[in-house]
């Protein structure tokens, strides 16, 4: 179907970025506007500012793995992994012998790639034969097997992301805006809600004809999606390593535990990064209804930017890597930071018009894996906009009829590890009561 003229899309991150490009060449008719909260792009708090992203067609799920593979093939193959941009280096999925469900997430992921990448993709039923793929790692490496799929690799998110900017500079085209949005704009006057642009802290207003939300996971300031995404705070950490260390690491695949979703990138510029998929922090925040005027408060999750990762995060990470670095294992980190997702209960993105909301579109929900589609999301969210998105996905996409309750859980695809609805202000309380004492 047509779109309209006025294309407002509010976030200048993966999703954001990628939708403008494609409309910008497939509706060149369309006036689009990009607003970002920050004058530069990548925005320094958002998710994709990270010197890396692990780049995989790695999925239990067959619809991601052939997205993936498209994705994949850009990275390869386009100039989207020029310049450093992506590095295919492989990607060794590891389980330890006590997680059943680590290991039978790993059978269905390799079953699925295995026929996207053929004979990149190896399966490593033991300790020993993964030890031939990391000899680095060491002997005490704490594994029970696993695959490894040379056809992944990683990407440079902030470069990436600095790409996508610099296209759509290039073309000029596509108009973009610095400021906070506070709100979405409604009329009634047809009987039904619709978005009529957007507000900012400021007081001043944008219309729009059409209002996209890119937003991450500040969308539940935006947008009321209690049971249907949640922001969670990912724990990251850096430790320096040494020229010889660097040598001997640099070329590995990177390596992913399905079990305690820790997961490390081979290292650049002799700093070594760890990381953890897990269910997050979560920065339960009152803020008003969206699109209400009676002064109803809700309680959400909404990212705290420049946090260091709590205590609870910092002794898991030397948990993983006792199991698989165990030389690093006491190394001070040099720097930590909480990365924030938006989760959404199967792990599915939000790519959907608002059913309630004429004139409102979302596509958010990356659930911590949707840098990786960066080449390709944007045409995917067009075509939802077009009402042509392939069945399979839209199913996956659109708003779901029924938000999961409030005691339910988001378990996401499968792959997450950790505790469950972790209270960040009250982890960080933790761990400074823990550095009082150890000043003591």
């Amino acid at each position: 179907m047509p779109l309209p003229r006025k294309i407002l899309i509010v976030g200048g991150g993966v999703f954001g970025l990628s939708t403008a490009l494609s409309l910008s060449k497939r509706h060149p008719e369309s006036e689009v506007t990009v607003v970002e909260s920050s004058p530069i792009i990548p925005n320094p708090h958002g998710s994709s500012v990270d010197t890396s992203r692990i780049v995989r067609a790695d999925y239990a799920n067959a619809a991601y793995s052939k997205l993936a593979a498209a994705a994949i093939e850009r990275w390869r193959n386009t100039e989207w992994g020029r310049e450093g941009r992506y590095t295919q280096n492989g990607l060794l999925l590891v389980y330890p012998a006590d997680s059943a469900s680590a290991k039978e997430y790993a059978r269905k992921s390799y079953a699925n790639v295995r026929q996207i990448e053929g004979v990149n993709v190896e399966f490593l039923p033991t300790q020993k034969d993964v030890l031939k793929v990391v000899p680095a790692y060491g002997s005490e490496l704490d594994v029970a097997g696993g695959y490894v799929n040379w056809g992944s690799g990683w990407s440079d998110a902030a470069a990436s992301v600095s790409y996508a900017k610099s296209l759509l500079d290039a073309d000029g085209k596509v108009i973009f805006r610095t400021g906070d949005v506070e709100r979405v704009l409604y009329s009634t006057a047809s009987g039904k809600s619709k978005a009529t642009g957007v507000a900012f802290a400021d007081g001043a207003t944008l219309e729009a004809d059409l209002v996209v939300l890119a937003t991450g996971a500040w969308s539940s300031k935006l947008v009321d999606l209690r049971g249907r995404a949640v922001a969670t705070g990912q724990a990251i950490a850096y430790m320096r390593i040494s020229d010889e260390e660097q040598r001997e690491l640099e070329n590995l695949p990177t390596i992913l535990n399905f079990a305690t979703g820790i997961f490390i990138i081979p290292p650049r510029n002799k700093l070594l990064k760890i990381a953890r998929h897990a269910f997050g922090y979560r920065n339960p925040t009152a803020v008003p209804v969206p699109g209400e005027n009676e002064g109803r408060t809700m309680e959400v999750s909404l990212p705290e930017k420049g946090v260091p990762v709590p205590l609870e995060g910092q002794n898991s990470f030397r948990v993983a890597l006792r199991q698989l670095l165990p030389r690093f294992a006491e190394r001070e980190f040099v720097d930590t930071r909480v990365c924030w997702y938006t989760d959404t209960p199967k792990g599915d993105f939000i790519i959907s018009y608002h059913p309630d909301h004429e004139g409102l579109f979302l596509a958010t929900g990356g659930s911590g894996h949707a840098f990786k589609f960066f080449p390709v999301i944007g045409d995917k969210v067009v075509d939802a906009m077009e009402g042509s998105l392939d069945p399979e996905l839209r199913e996956m996409w659109t708003w779901a009829g029924a938000a999961v309750s409030d005691g339910e859980d988001f378990d996401g695809d499968g792959s997450r590890s950790g505790e469950r609805r972790a209270n960040l202000k009250n982890e960080l309380a933790k761990t400074n009561k823990a550095s009082r004492r150890s000043v003591l």
